[in-house]
């Protein structure tokens, strides 16, 4: 595992940090998306590529949400 990609070496102020960069970049690549479907100039394999990695940052910003946000036991 690359230790520069691993979230519990990050402390809480850089892990904010990064969750904002990443839904900014989530939400960039959603306008890039549906600019590219309604203008109907995108090929299939680049709407593909840029959802692949729409997806890819919403596992990231999930596990950056999980590791902030504390276990709360009922």
């Amino acid at each position: 595992m690359n230790a520069q990609n691993d979230i519990s070496m990050k402390n809480d102020e850089v892990l904010r940090v990064e969750l904002e960069v990443f839904r900014r970049q989530h939400q960039d690549l959603d306008a890039a998306i549906r600019a590219l479907h309604d203008s109907g100039t995108a090929d299939a394999l680049t709407l593909q590529r840029l959802k692949k990695q729409k997806l890819h940052l919403k596992d990231k910003i999930a596990a950056i949400e999980d590791r902030l946000t504390p276990d709360i036991i009922a």
